[in-house]
């Protein structure tokens, strides 16, 4: 199956898609600041350059999209019709590089959640940034004590 798009569309709408501030990520970073929470963005010395970075916690999140990270078991990855083989290679990837980032990143002492956009969504939206709230809340107590 080709592209229902010419080359220069495919570009083009390709280089509209964010990788950092996307709805998302602003939607728990507000949330975030809300409950008195400061945060770093994208810190490049951290593997996986984290969305939030609560150095203060010794805690980063990452705001994952379902597509671009293969979120499985979510209406929200579908993998494409047309050059399904380059995508699958692609977010299998992605999802490599997410396990190597966390790893990394729990044997260096973080804390790491990652949130992906469904959970932000509509009824989720809620419930989830509670819980990280939750979480977060427990690691302060965890370091006061």
């Amino acid at each position: 199956m080709t592209d229902m798009h010419d080359k220069a569309t495919r570009s083009y709408n390709m280089s509209q898609i964010k990788s950092k501030n996307t709805k998302p990520e602003l939607l728990v970073r507000k949330f975030l600041f809300a409950k008195g929470y400061r945060y770093k963005l994208h810190d490049k010395k951290l593997s996986g350059k984290p969305d939030i970075i609560l150095p203060k916690l010794r805690t980063v999140i990452f705001v994952h999209g379902c597509f671009w990270h293969g979120h499985d078991s979510c209406k929200y990855f579908v993998v494409p019709k047309t050059r399904t083989d380059w995508w699958v290679q692609k977010i299998n990837r992605n999802k490599n590089l997410d396990e190597e980032n966390l790893l990394n990143l729990k044997q260096k002492g973080w804390n790491v959640f990652i949130i992906f956009e469904c959970e932000l969504k509509g009824k989720d939206r809620e419930k989830s940034l509670n819980n990280i709230l939750i979480q977060l809340n427990r690691i302060s107590l965890s370091i006061q004590s």
